[in-house]
């Protein structure tokens, strides 16, 4: 059997059906889960632990046996925690066959195959009875159903089930309760990533439309490492607050709930985000504690547990208001069965208790459908804007005829206002294309720049009015793109585009080089680093299928992150590895680039980040990598709007620093796939 996979196509910037061995999907599930992050979440591991052998030790207490139900038990470990905790069976629930299959595997390596069975189902299948998965409702119930909403994955739907259907009236649960809490904000930078800003170009002023102002923006929350954005970033409104709570041991309902907290704010400023996380009370006390509160609510930050499956949430309001210090003020949260929404409203006009509360907002502009979070951050980036105003300024006359080739672009914007005789964009969906229109519309330039929904190899000399594009400029920026180098569609378009471009035609961006670094991550190498054991229990089977899936593919390949969030330190320099000349067409040939880069800083190299800078003009330059340079200490400094590339070591190495090693290096581009072939060792010189 074959799977179809849809995969980003570089040569053409479309999202492509190619097809796969039945093994492909599998493989990826494995190869990009958390379960490895998890495993080494100490912090997490050692508090359930705390919390089994409580809880089995007041149901004994009763004089009762003790029989678990661990729902989504993963590699089983929670399910082995329960059962040295004294527990008499469990029925450990796993839906994912493959997961499945690995806690069977672990289960029977560390002895317990004849006190847990593992059932491969969703927990709302599961049948109770002499002849069902269980033979008796459970006492203690074992969970790990949560996201960084807390709720995301369905945990409310799947505790409101097992309490009606799997559990004795009287259980234990562990975690025993949840509870959220939220403080209000005032963020320049958070705001940024939700609504388009006004943009000053030569003194005139580009507008958002009003539609997209009112618009309440996406649903989706913004599931963020929020110890990576400083509290300078911020203006806290208000408190943190308790939002509220859910007892996990009682019966859970999955409808539709609201809730609200009052406060005083405690500064004046416009109320713009809610920064949101979520607290594990292990036990009934509260005296076992699992909390994702971001760093800088701790009094020691370096004490906070580092964890990627679990991180936290910034809400951003329906709508930006004023509070004013000493105002009362009323936060409400709504919650369905998947998802939360915040509002605000001052004390005073809450209204009567009959007032609906607020539905779940959605994107009426279609700006927050086109553009991404990370890519409303990149518009309103003013230094990168006077960066492109600037190399257009430098070659833009006043017969220039401009093309933009970039998805959802104020290029075409800007060329108007800096003086272009004409100017047209190419936009790669309709949506994308009603959104920049609507741009154009609130500043009345519809007209002066034409939008076309056409593929840049059909674009004729009739489309653009029979002139001579004189300027062809891109960010570029395709969203489509998964990883840095697949922005090199822009050099595809260039070349599909070259019979309509004149002879002394300016190309902005002029070039493009892929750079790299050796580094050091802080904890991001946790997500692909094998366990072994894990709180006394030997977990190496799901070390070894997780490498059996890495192995497939993903270990030769590199992988998107957003480095700003995950701390690493440079081991070596930073350098440029592969430049591609925009001034020229595409290349049929491969295009081949070796070299060695010494390392100059001792430490744990876990692998090697790379991204993409982009030459405007000879002396101006966008990075989407690093931001600055890299200071004395090996800080690096990156930039939130783009994805970086990751490729990760099999085995990190120990480096001295004594510049002996170094990391030997190959890239090969290929034109016809669009895509990077590279390969990395570390050598002695």
């Amino acid at each position: 059997m074959k799977t179809f996979c849809g995969r980003a196509n570089p040569t053409t910037g479309a999202l492509d059906w190619v097809e796969e061995s039945e093994e492909y999907d599998y493989h990826q599930e494995i190869a990009r889960s958390c379960y490895a992050d998890m495993l080494h979440d100490r912090d997490r591991n050692k508090k359930y632990y705390e919390g089994i052998r409580a809880a089995v030790a007041r149901v004994k207490a009763r004089g009762e046996r003790v029989i678990v139900l661990d729902i989504g038990t993963g590699t089983g470990l929670l399910s082995m925690m329960a059962i040295t905790a004294g527990a008499d069976f469990c029925y450990a629930v796993e839906v994912f066959k493959p997961m499945a299959e690995a806690a069977q595997c672990i289960v029977e390596k560390n002895g317990f195959s004849d006190k847990i069975k593992i059932i491969n189902k969703h927990s709302t299948d599961v049948t109770v009875g002499p002849d069902g998965d269980m033979q008796v409702k459970a006492n203690v119930l074992i969970t790990e159903l949560f996201d960084t909403e807390l709720i995301g994955e369905g945990a409310l739907p799947s505790y409101e089930h097992a309490h009606q259907n799997l559990m004795q009236e009287r259980c234990e649960a562990v975690p025993h309760r949840a509870t959220v809490y939220a403080q209000l904000v005032e963020s320049e930078l958070l705001w940024s990533w939700a609504q388009l800003q006004p943009v000053e170009v030569e003194g005139a002023r580009l507008v958002p439309p009003p539609a997209m102002g009112r618009c309440a923006g996406a649903h989706a929350v913004c599931d963020i490492q929020l110890s990576q954005v400083s509290p300078a970033s911020f203006t806290p409104l208000g408190p943190v607050c308790t939002m509220f709570t859910v007892d996990f041991s009682k019966p859970v309902s999955s409808a539709f709930q609201a809730h609200s907290s009052q406060f005083v704010a405690q500064s004046s400023g416009r109320a713009q985000a809610v920064l949101s996380w979520w607290d594990l009370d292990m036990d009934p006390t509260g005296s076992i504690v699992c909390t994702m509160a971001p760093s800088w609510t701790y009094q020691e930050p370096k004490m906070a547990p580092w964890r990627d499956h679990w991180m936290q949430s910034v809400y951003f309001l329906p709508v930006e208001s004023q509070v004013t210090e000493g105002e009362e003020l009323s936060l409400m949260v709504c919650h369905d069965d998947y998802s939360l929404w915040y509002s605000l409203q001052p004390r005073s006009q809450r209204g009567s208790q009959t007032e609906a509360p607020p539905s779940r907002p959605c994107c009426t502009c279609q700006a927050h459908l086109v553009w991404t979070r990370p890519r409303f951050g990149e518009l309103n980036d003013r230094r990168r804007t006077e960066s492109y105003v600037s190399a257009l300024r430098s070659v833009l006359r006043e017969d220039s005829v401009c093309l933009s080739v970039s998805d959802g672009s104020l290029l075409p914007a800007f060329a108007h206002m800096l003086g272009a005789k004409k100017v047209f964009g190419l936009e790669n969906s309709q949506m994308s294309k009603q959104v920049i229109d609507e741009v154009l519309e609130a500043n009345s330039m519809k007209g002066r720049v034409e939008l076309l929904e056409i593929r840049p190899e059909q674009l004729t000399s009739n489309d653009v009015g029979g002139e001579q594009i004189s300027v062809l400029m891109g960010e570029p920026y395709f969203s489509t793109s998964l990883l840095p180098w697949h922005s090199l569609f822009f050099w595809y378009c260039r070349t599909a585009l070259a019979g309509l471009l004149r002879p002394d035609a300016s190309i902005l961006p002029r070039s493009a080089s892929l750079h790299m670094v050796a580094v050091e991550f802080q904890d991001l190498w946790r997500i692909r680093a094998p366990c072994g054991t894990c709180e006394g229990f030997d977990v190496t089977p799901m070390d070894e299928m997780v490498q059996r899936s890495l192995d497939f593919r993903e270990s030769r390949e590199a992988e998107p992150h957003p480095l700003w969030e995950y701390p690493c330190r440079a081991l070596t320099q930073s350098t440029a590895t592969m430049t591609f000349d925009f001034t020229q067409c595409l290349p049929q040939q491969p295009i081949s680039s070796q070299g060695l880069l010494s390392f100059i800083r001792e430490g744990r190299c876990h692998g090697v980040a790379l991204w993409m800078e982009y030459h405007l003009t000879d002396d101006i330059t966008v990075s989407a990598g690093l931001n600055g340079p890299i200071n004395e200490q090996g800080d690096c400094e990156w930039s939130r709007h783009r994805k970086q590339g990751v490729y990760f070591f099999g085995s990190p190495w120990e480096i001295s620093g004594d510049g002996r090693a170094a990391v030997s290096y190959s890239f090969t581009f290929e034109p016809s796939l669009g895509d990077i072939r590279m390969d990395f060792s570390v050598t002695s010189q």
